[in-house]
C-alpha cells in the first residue's frame, strides 16, 4: 500500500492521470422475504479498457465476520465452498454477466441462512493495482407474511350483469414496506397468453387499470374499493364477453432500497375464479303482420313491424317504413316519426297514423286506404351500436314485402244486434252490441227504442255520427248525464248500447240502424255520401226484482248446549244486483220476553247489512260473554249470523228482514220491497252433567281425643272449568231426625259453618280442606263420642255461562261413612296382694298402692285410704261386710289436691298430720302413718278411680279399682327415759337445747384466760425454757335426734 501511494503521488508529479479501478455494488442494507428471487448487481470502473472483467461473490455470516464463505465465480468452475456447492450447481444461485464489466448475482430462492455481508471481488486485470476490487452490501432475509386470499369458485352470469368479488390481502412483517393490490384476467382458451391487467391499486394508493379496461373504468362500469385493513372488492358493471375467464386477485409488497428504488420482495396470487358469460344475443329479426292482404277502398289498414332479439328496450332501432320504394315515415330510438314528403298532408289529416307501440312493435296506420295505397310495403330496421372504443357500427335488415291490393269502394254492410241477456233483471245492465261487416267506408249509428208491443211511437236513445260522437235525445239526455246510458263506438264496425240500473220501463225493442258513408272530397273541404243502410232488432224483457224478491232463514243446531256456538242463515234471493241492492236485518226475541199466558214479545233489531255493504249494530246486544259475527257471501245471497259461546241471553227466536232498495239515476234511492223470513227458534240448554262422587261406603273407629278424617272425591265432572260447592251432612242414628249440615264449602272457597256446627260447639273442631280440585277432606279434631254418626258429602257442580253468570249444574252425594267414636278400653289394675305388717307403737306405718296397668297414657287417678276396724277383734269378715266399719284415713284427687277425692278423712293434712302421702312413680303411691298408736290397727285398702280428659276439657271418670288389704298390727311398750324425755316438751330442751349456749359460753372465758396467760408468761417462758401448759378444748360430740342425748367427752391428748 505504501508504495502503490508512493507510485500513485509520483505520477501526480509526473503530471500524468491514470485511472483507478473501482467496484460498486447494489446499496444496502437489503431487505428480502424469505423464498423470494434476490439480485445483487456489480459493476467495475477504471479498468484497462478491452480487458472483460470477471466477478467473485462471496459472503460473511454475523456470527463469523472474518471467515470468508465463496459462492459463486465467473471465471471459476468450482468456486463456491461446499455451504453453496449444491445450490450453485443446481443453477438456484449463478452470476448473469449484464455486460464484460457489469454482472449481477441471482439467488433463485433465498434462504434464511443466506442473511449476512455479500462481497463482490474483481481480479486485477491491469497488470498493477491501483483503485478498490471488492464491494460489500448487507443482505437481510426476513420471513414471508404475504397472505393474499378469495374463494376459488365458479360463477355464470349473463351479459350486462353485475360482477363483484372479494380479496382480503395481509402481511405482518415488522419492515416499512407497501403493497399494491391488483385483479387479473387470464384467457381460457390460451393459458399460455400473458393475463389481462383489470384494475390495479399501486403501492402509492394509485388506482390504474389496463388498456382495454381503461374507458370502461372511467366510465364508472369497472371499480376496486378498499373496504377494510384487508378487504379489497372488484366490482364490475354491464359485464362483456371479454371479461369471460379465470379471475384471481395478485398482491405485490415492496420496500424501498437504500437507492431509494423500490423491490417487491413477494407476490402472490389468489384462488381463481372462474367467471362464465353468457352472451345476448346481437342479431335480431323482421316480422310485418296485417290482418289482411285485401281491402276495399275506404277501409283501415294496419301495418305492425316486430323486432324479434334479445334485450329490445337496451339497445337502439331506427324502422323505416316504404312503400313502392318511396319512404312512408322513419321512427329512430327517440320514437319520433320523420314522415315522408307524400305522407305529411295525410298525417295532418289524421288519415295516417305511424307510432311505436311497445319497444319491439311498431305500427303504421291508414285510416282510409285510396285505390292508389295498393302496393308493396316494407319495413327495414336499423340497429346502432357502440363499441367499447367508442365508435358507432350500423346494422340494417328488411323484411319481406308485403303486398295489399285495394278494390274499389262497394256497400255490402250487413248489421247484427246482439245483447247480453234476452231477459234481464231489474237493475241490472242492459248491453247491446251493434255489428257491422263489410263496412268500408266511416259509419254512423242511430239507437232507437219501442215497446215491446210497438204500439207506441219509436224514440231514439242516441245516435253516433261519422267522427264518433255520441249524441243523446232530449228522452234520455237527463238520465245520460247521470251515467245510466253509455253509448260506445268500440271498433270502426262495432258500436254498444249500455242501459245500466235497468228499469221497467226499459222493456221492449231495440234498433240499431247503421248508415255507411264515402268520403268523396278531401281537405279543406270533405264531402260525404251515404252509399248504404241496413238495421237490426233486438227484444229485451226486463224482470221486476219483487216479482222474484223473497227471503228464507235456516239453521242446522236450534238447540245448542251453554258455550257452543251456533249459524243462523239468510238466504235473499234474487242474486244480489249493485243497481238493486238488498239491506238485511237480523232482529231478535228473547225467550226471556215471552210471557207465562203466551203473548209474545218484541223483536228488536241485532244487526243491519246497509244497501252501502256496511254493518250497522242495532240495540238488541247479546250476552257480555257472547261473540257475535256477521258475514255475507261474495254474491250477497247468504247472510250468516254467528254466535259463539251461546247463553241464556241467546235463546229465543230470531228472523231476518230484507228491504229491496233501487238506485235512481240522480243517485237517490227507492223502497222497493220489503220481506220477513220464517221465525227460527234456538234453545240454549245447560250441558248435560257427568258429575260423579265416589259412593264407597266405609266404617271408622275411632277413639276419642283423635283425629278423624273423611274424603270426599270426585271422580268426573262435566267441563275442565267446572267449580264444586261441598256439603258435608251428618245422620245420628236410623229413623232420628233429618240430617244436619256441618258444614259448607262454596265454589269461591268461602266457609259456612251449619247450624248443628253451633249447637254441638264443633267450629273449633271441625276442619275443611280442599288438597285437589276433586278432592276435599272433612276433618273432626278431638273426637269425642257423641260426634259418632254417619257422615257425607253432597257435591253441588257449578259452571260459569258465557255471560259469566254461574249457575248449578248438578248435585251428587257421596257414599256414607259410618263414625264411631268411643271412650279408651278399660285396663285399669291394682296390685291386689295382701300383706300383713306389725309395728310398735310409736313407729311408723307405710302402706303402698301399686297401679301396673292403665287404660291411657294420659290417665290420672284418685287414690284414697281406707281401714276397716272390726267391733270384734276376732271378725275376719271382708270389708263391706256387715260388723265392719269403713273409714277414709287419707284421699287425694286426680287434680293431686289432698282431700278431693272420692272420700273425706278423719284426720286432715296439716303440719302436725302423722300422715305422710308420697308418689313415686305415675304408677306408684304410698302413704305413711307415724307415731302408730293402738287405734289404728285394722285392715287398710286404697281405692284407685282412672279419670281422662274428654274433647271438652272435662275430666271423667273411666274405671274405679282397689287393691289388696295391708293388715296392720300396733305393739304397746312401757314407758322409757328416752320416751317420757322425748314425750315432754320442757324436758327435751332442758335436757338438750339449753347446755349448749352454757357450754358456749364457759368455752369463750377459758379462750380468753389463755389468751391472756400465754402474753404474760411469753418473757419466762424466754429465760427458763420450759414449756407452757396446754389445755385443747373438749370434743363435744351432739345427736339433734331425742333417742341418742348429746354426750360430752374428753378424748386422749386434750391435755397436752
Amino acid at each position: 500500500m505504501a508504495a502503490g501511494a508512493l507510485l500513485l503521488a509520483c505520477a501526480l508529479l509526473a503530471g500524468v492521470a491514470v485511472a483507478q479501478r473501482l467496484v460498486m455494488v447494489q446499496s444496502g442494507p437489503l431487505v428480502r422475504t424469505e423464498g423470494s428471487h434476490v439480485t445483487i448487481w456489480c459493476n467495475v470502473t477504471g479498468y484497462k479498457e478491452g480487458v472483460q472483467q470477471d466477478f467473485e461473490w462471496s459472503m460473511y455470516l454475523a456470527s463469523a465476520p472474518d471467515r470468508e464463505i465463496r459462492i459463486v465465480s465467473t471465471a471459476q468452475q468450482n468456486y463456491a465452498y461446499s455451504f453453496y456447492a449444491q445450490r450453485v450447481n443446481s443453477r438456484e444461485i449463478y452470476v448473469e454477466r449484464l455486460s464484460r464489466d457489469s454482472a449481477v448475482l441471482h439467488i433463485t430462492k433465498v434462504q434464511a441462512k443466506d442473511q449476512g455481508l455479500f462481497e463482490c471481488y474483481t481480479p486485477n486485470t491491469d497488470g498493477q493495482y491501483l483503485g478498490s476490487y471488492s464491494a460489500r452490501t448487507n443482505l437481510t432475509v426476513i420471513a414471508d407474511s404475504l397472505t393474499v386470499t378469495a374463494p376459488a369458485q365458479t360463477l355464470s352470469k349473463v351479459e350486462g350483469d353485475t360482477l363483484q368479488l372479494a380479496c382480503e390481502v395481509a402481511r405482518t412483517t415488522l419492515q416499512h414496506t407497501h403493497l399494491s393490490v391488483g385483479w387479473y384476467l387470464r384467457s381460457p382458451e390460451d393459458a399460455a397468453a400473458p393475463p389481462q391487467e383489470l384494475v390495479t391499486l399501486s403501492r402509492d394508493f394509485v388506482l390504474r387499470s389496463g388498456g382495454p379496461y381503461r374507458q370502461r373504468m372511467a366510465a364508472g362500469d369497472l371499480r376496486l374499493d378498499k373496504t377494510s385493513t384487508t378487504s379489497y372488492r372488484l366490482t364490475i358493471h354491464k359485464l362483456q364477453p371479454m371479461d369471460q375467464g379465470l379471475l384471481y386477485c395478485q398482491a405485490a409488497e415492496w420496500i424501498q432500497d437504500p437507492d431509494e428504488s423500490w423491490f417487491a420482495m413477494t407476490r402472490k396470487q389468489s384462488d381463481k375464479t372462474q367467471l362464465r358469460i353468457q352472451p345476448t344475443d346481437r342479431d335480431f329479426s323482421i316480422q310485418v303482420s296485417t290482418e289482411r292482404r285485401s281491402f276495399t277502398a275506404g277501409e283501415p289498414l294496419e301495418l305492425r313491424c316486430t323486432i324479434e332479439a334479445q334485450n329490445v328496450p337496451e339497445r337502439f332501432f331506427s324502422v323505416s317504413w316504404v312503400f313502392s320504394s318511396s319512404p312512408v315515415a322513419v321512427v329512430g330510438p327517440s320514437a319520433v316519426p320523420v314522415l315522408g314528403q307524400d305522407y305529411i298532408a295525410r298525417e295532418a289529416a289524421g288519415q295516417m297514423t305511424v307510432r311505436k307501440e311497445s319497444p319491439n312493435v311498431h305500427l303504421l296506420k291508414l285510416h282510409h286506404l285510396h285505390p292508389d295505397d295498393a302496393g308493396k310495403y316494407i319495413c327495414r330496421v336499423t340497429e346502432r351500436e357502440k363499441t367499447p372504443t367508442g365508435d358507432f357500427i350500423d346494422r340494417s335488415k328488411r323484411s319481406r314485402n308485403v303486398q295489399i291490393t285495394v278494390q274499389p269502394l262497394k256497400s255490402n254492410i250487413t248489421v247484427s244486434l246482439s245483447s247480453n241477456s234476452s231477459e234481464v233483471l231489474e237493475g241490472d245492465v242492459i248491453h247491446l252490441t251493434c255489428s257491422i261487416q263489410s263496412a268500408t267506408g266511416p259509419l254512423s249509428i242511430v239507437w232507437q227504442w219501442t215497446d215491446k208491443d210497438a204500439t207506441g211511437p219509436t224514440q231514439e236513445v242516441a245516435s253516433v255520427d261519422r267522427e264518433g260522437t255520441v249524441w243523446h235525445s232530449s228522452t234520455y239526455r237527463e238520465r245520460s248525464s247521470y251515467g245510466e246510458i253509455r253509448v260506445e263506438r268500440v271498433r270502426a264496425d262495432t258500436f254498444t248500447l249500455s242501459l245500466y240500473n235497468s228499469l221497467p220501463g226499459d222493456e221492449g225493442e231495440y234498433h240499431c240502424k247503421a248508415t255507411e258513408w264515402l268520403e268523396t272530397s278531401t281537405e279543406p273541404e270533405l264531402n260525404w255520401e251515404k252509399i248504404g243502410e241496413m238495421s237490426a232488432t233486438q227484444t229485451v224483457t226486463v224482470k221486476t226484482v219483487e216479482s222474484s224478491f223473497m227471503v228464507s232463514a235456516s239453521s242446522r243446531t236450534p238447540s245448542v248446549t251453554f258455550g257452543d256456538s251456533f249459524d243462523l242463515l239468510c238466504l235473499v234471493k234474487p242474486r244480489h244486483n249493485p243497481r238493486v241492492p238488498t239491506s238485511v236485518t237480523w232482529r231478535f226475541m228473547p225467550a226471556s220476553t215471552e210471557t207465562d199466558n203466551g203473548d209474545q214479545g218484541e223483536f228488536k233489531d241485532l244487526v243491519t247489512f246497509t244497501r252501502e255493504g256496511t254493518l250497522q249494530w242495532g240495540e238488541q246486544l247479546l250476552g257480555l260473554g257472547t261473540r257475535t259475527t256477521v258475514d255475507r257471501s261474495h254474491s250477497n245471497t247468504n247472510f250468516r249470523l254467528s254466535v259463539t259461546r251461546a247463553g241464556r241471553r241467546e235463546a229465543g227466536k230470531y228472523q231476518c228482514t230484507a228491504i229491496l232498495w233501487r238506485k235512481n239515476y240522480d243517485n237517490s234511492w227507492s223502497r222497493v220491497a220489503n220481506r220477513t223470513s220464517n221465525l227460527l227458534g234456538i234453545s240454549v240448554l245447560q250441558p248435560e252433567s257427568k258429575l260423579q262422587v265416589q259412593k264407597t261406603n266405609l266404617s271408622q273407629v275411632y277413639l276419642e281425643d283423635s283425629r278423624v278424617r273423611i274424603n270426599c272425591s270426585i271422580t268426573s265432572q262435566t267441563s275442565q272449568d267446572s267449580q264444586h260447592a261441598v256439603l258435608w251432612y251428618v245422620r245420628r242414628a236410623m229413623g232420628s231426625e233429618a240430617d244436619e249440615l256441618l258444614l259448607r264449602i262454596e265454589r269461591s272457597g268461602a266457609f259456612e259453618y251449619g247450624a248443628y256446627a253451633d249447637e254441638e260447639r264443633l267450629r273449633r273442631r271441625v276442619q275443611a280442606e280442599r288438597l285437589s280440585p276433586r278432592l276435599y277432606v272433612l276433618t273432626l279434631n278431638r273426637a269425642e263420642s257423641s260426634d259418632s254418626g254417619t257422615y257425607y258429602c253432597l257435591v253441588e257442580e257449578w259452571l260459569s255461562d258465557p255471560d259469566g253468570a254461574w249457575y248449578r249444574l248438578s248435585r251428587g252425594s257421596s257414599g256414607f261413612t259410618q263414625v264411631l267414636v268411643r271412650q279408651p278400653e278399660v285396663r285399669l289394675q291394682v296390685e291386689e296382694m295382701e300383706l300383713n305388717v306389725t309395728v310398735e307403737e310409736s313407729g311408723s306405718i307405710r302402706l303402698g298402692c301399686s297401679i301396673p296397668s292403665q287404660s291411657s297414657r294420659d290417665s290420672r287417678f284418685s287414690v284414697s285410704w281406707y281401714v276397716e276396724r272390726s267391733e270384734d277383734e276376732d271378725d275376719e269378715d271382708q270389708p263391706g261386710e256387715e260388723g265392719r266399719e269403713r273409714e277414709c284415713v287419707f284421699s287425694i284427687g286426680h287434680d293431686a289436691v289432698f282431700g278431693n277425692g272420692n272420700c273425706s278423712p278423719r284426720e286432715e293434712a296439716g303440719p302436725n298430720s302423722r300422715l305422710q302421702f308420697e308418689r313415686m312413680t305415675s304408677d306408684q303411691y304410698s302413704l305413711t302413718i307415724q307415731g302408730a298408736r293402738p287405734s289404728d290397727a285394722g285392715r287398710y285398702y286404697c281405692h284407685v278411680e282412672e279419670w281422662l280428659l274428654n274433647p271438652r276439657n272435662a275430666w271423667y271418670r273411666l274405671a274405679t279399682n282397689n287393691s289388696g288389704f295391708t293388715i296392720v298390727n300396733v305393739v304397746q311398750q312401757a314407758s322409757t327415759l328416752q320416751s317420757v324425755v322425748c314425750s315432754n316438751n320442757s324436758l327435751f330442751y332442758f335436757v338438750f337445747f339449753y347446755p349448749f349456749p352454757i357450754f358456749g359460753i364457759l368455752l369463750i372465758a377459758v379462750l380468753l384466760v389463755r389468751f391472756k396467760s400465754r402474753n404474760n408468761n411469753k418473757s419466762q417462758e424466754g429465760k427458763n425454757g420450759a414449756p407452757l401448759l396446754w389445755i385443747k378444748e373438749p370434743h363435744l360430740s351432739y345427736s339433734p335426734t331425742c333417742l341418742d342425748p348429746p354426750a360430752l367427752s374428753l378424748h386422749p391428748g386434750s391435755v397436752d
